[in-house]
């Protein structure tokens, strides 16, 4: 006799074999900083009405955690700018105090950070990634266009003594920061925090030259060998990195190097935005609505749209950064795809 019991969609497997176990929730595409790699430094935002509910956020990451989903970072923009986001917090660590979920985690530019630390650890989150170029307080300004060093820094502070575990992510961009790496890795291993490099990826129109701040991390990489005894890790957290310890400073280093070195092979991800668009890939402008999909749908026309995500899903990016090239390699900004 036949059974009426819904039939378990499978797991989430796009078209070159890949298991997609890591997703990406922006919950805001604004932020309080205006980091010059990132956003021109006028920025038209979406309307509310334009962006998903928390309990749509929350419905949406809970098809993603039944069909084999174990990893949910929230981004922006700035996270903790939006209204009421540790309610949503709480809500998607239900999954992981359940065990369904082995992480949920955050990108942060810490301004805000000291605020609310505390309830981060008390829904689950046990680490955080904090974008951070520079320590120096008048190049952490130009940066950023206004942003104050000491909030940042203090946000970190209070993550730290809260039990986070703290990533900073630094940028490189030549002729700006690019002589702060060394003395950055050195403040990391002293606080203990790790450390991942990252090149700068062309997404979006922005008002300053990307090839002009353009710093490849291979040549990075080669300076930092002369220097010091770097070990490859076989570590992996789900995301893009390649780790290597740092012998004499015990510190673990990351790179991220979509440009030097591109990392699609192993790619587990996609991203959703706060508008309920999925991409499948940061450096491809297709994308599919999931938030019409819940809306008119619900659960099954979700899974509709999921399934043929990963039919949609690409082998690799397309980023490059040219002289002769003034266009950026996709059209949206890194704050609406989320980072």
């Amino acid at each position: 006799m036949a059974s009426d019991a819904p039939t378990q969609a499978p797991p989430l497997t796009d078209a070159h074999g890949r298991r997609i176990s890591y997703l990406r929730i922006s919950v805001t595409d604004r932020c309080d900083l205006r980091c010059r790699y990132c956003m021109s430094e006028k920025m038209q935002f979406l309307p509310r009405r334009d962006i998903l509910s928390f309990e749509e956020i929350d419905a949406i990451a809970g098809a993603f955690v039944e069909r084999g989903v174990r990893k949910i970072r929230l981004t922006g923009g700035e996270p903790l700018v939006r209204g009421g986001v540790m309610d949503l917090v709480r809500m998607l660590g239900r999954h992981r105090e359940n065990g369904d979920l082995d992480e949920l985690t955050m990108t942060t530019n810490a301004t805000r950070l000291a605020e609310h630390a505390e309830a981060l650890v008390d829904a689950g989150v046990r680490r955080v990634n904090v974008s951070l170029d520079t320590r120096d307080p008048e190049t952490f300004r130009y940066i950023t266009r206004w942003g104050e060093i000491g909030r940042t820094l203090d946000g970190i502070a209070a993550a730290k003594a809260a039990g986070l575990r703290v990533k900073i992510n630094m940028v490189g961009l030549k002729g700006l920061n690019d002589r702060e790496i060394v003395p950055m890795m050195r403040w990391c291993a002293d606080e203990g925090h790790d450390l991942t490099l990252i090149e700068t990826m062309p997404l979006g129109q922005i008002d300053d030259d990307r090839h002009d701040r353009y710093l490849p991390l291979d040549a990075v990489q080669r300076d930092l060998e002369d220097r010091f005894t770097l070990v490859p890790l076989m570590e992996r957290t789900g995301g893009p990195a390649r780790y290597w310890n740092v012998g004499e400073l015990g510190l673990k280093l990351g790179l991220i190097t979509p440009l030097t070195n591109n990392f699609c092979a192993g790619c587990n991800r996609v991203r959703i935005t706060v508008s309920g668009k999925i991409y499948m890939c940061l450096g491809h402008d297709d994308h599919l609505d999931l938030k019409t999909a819940l809306r008119e749908g619900g659960r099954e026309a979700l899974d509709r749209v999921l399934d043929q995500a990963m039919i949609l899903k690409p082998l690799a990016h397309d980023f490059a950064i040219r002289a002769d090239n003034a266009e950026p390699a996709v059209s949206r900004h890194m704050s609406v795809t989320g980072g």
